[in-house]
């Protein structure tokens, strides 16, 4: 049988993070207390401390960077249909009668 992955919640894990920071245990103490893997932990930090605010942004959202190239991607696919669909046509209408 599979294990379901389990999912927790921004505010759980800014409060984990918070945890390390303030309560003066260690990051596998606070882990164990919490039922959470010490490697699970010390991503979690690791990811507050790089993206700060935009750290967590949850299952489908993406971050502000993420969701700018996603957009640039499906413009550029457009302008390279509209450009093919172009030269396309110019290739008929130049080829002469027949």
């Amino acid at each position: 049988m599979a294990r379901q992955q389990r999912t927790f919640t921004t505010e759980f894990k800014l409060e984990a993070v918070r945890l390390v920071e303030t309560s003066g245990k260690g990051l596998t103490q606070v882990a164990r207390d919490l039922g959470i893997a010490d490697s699970t932990l010390s991503h979690w930090c690791k990811q507050l401390s790089e993206k700060g605010a935009e750290a967590f942004p949850g299952s489908g959202h993406q971050t502000v960077l993420e969701e700018e190239n996603r957009r640039l991607k499906r413009e550029l696919d457009q302008v390279r249909q509209e450009r093919d669909i172009l030269k396309k046509t110019v290739a008929i209408f130049t080829r002469g009668p027949l």
